[in-house]
């Protein structure tokens, strides 16, 4: 059963702090009656049963890494399928040092404005702009999408290159036959993925991005067994009137959606 865990940690986010106040924002925009619940996949995301909530953690700063492995550990002992709101995107790292684990030809999706292949940023090798070159060093993946993707420098595609990392940038969308997969499947979501006109809600706003209909329409093509996801980045700091709440609420909807009916 998919299972909502709130991440509220953002200690290391690069240049604002605010992400930490995102997994409540987001639980009650999906709940919002101004919609209903029902995925556009077909599912009643709101039926008795169709998916569980443990709440939020209760994190330090300090040992919040240890705290998040242990919560995602006791998530799969019990059979679920971890679904992970944060929070800055340093998060995915800790997740999958025990979901990856457990699924050894994992394969990744991962929607971005930015790869967050640094091997540091700002001297912070475990900074929300490095996740994912820890998570491929330490081979907790078989396979990295990487889709939405605008901001590679030389370092970044050098670290694309070493870890063999499949990057699909923004202007080779759309990109539905890059997600024809099979086995288990993770999804990391970050909100900046989408154009700041649709997500104006994030720390690092980045032009030239998704439309809200375009990653609904690669969610949806996602083939394999989503065995667990995140959704990042959302920073109700910065947010306009609720809208990027709105968005993120719609996201996880289909995220969930998606997963229940494999």
């Amino acid at each position: 059963m998919p299972t909502l865990i709130g991440i509220p940690f953002d200690a290391n986010s690069s240049y604002m702090r605010g992400a930490a106040g995102a997994p409540a924002k987001i639980r009650e925009s999906m709940h919002c009656d101004a919609s209903n619940m029902w995925s556009e996949v077909g599912v009643d995301v709101g039926a008795p049963g169709a998916f569980a909530d443990r709440g939020d953690l209760r994190l330090r700063d300090e040992i919040a890494f240890a705290a998040i492995e242990q919560a995602i550990h006791g998530s799969l002992a019990e059979g679920e399928q971890p679904v992970s709101l944060g929070g800055d995107h340093s998060i995915t790292y800790p997740i999958l040092r025990t979901l990856g684990k457990c699924y050894p030809d994992l394969t990744i999706v991962h929607f971005d404005a930015h790869p967050d292949l640094y091997d540091e940023f700002a001297g912070n090798r475990l900074s929300h702009a490095c996740p994912f070159a820890r998570i491929m060093e330490e081979g907790l993946a078989k396979k990295l999408v990487q889709v939405g993707i605008r901001t590679m420098n030389g370092h970044q595609r050098a670290q694309a290159k070493t870890f063999g990392v499949e990057v699909v940038e923004m202007e080779s969308l759309p990109a539905y036959d890059r997600l024809e997969l099979q086995g288990p499947v993770y999804i990391s979501f970050d909100v900046d993925v989408l154009d700041p006109a649709f997500a104006p809600g994030v720390s690092h706003r980045e032009p030239g991005g998704m439309s809200v209909r375009e990653a609904i329409a690669h969610l949806h093509a996602i083939q394999g067994r989503i065995v667990g996801a995140d959704l990042v980045e959302y920073n109700p700091v910065q947010d306009v009137s609720g809208a990027t709440a709105t968005v993120a609420g719609k996201i996880l909807k289909e995220i969930l959606g998606k997963m229940i009916a494999g």
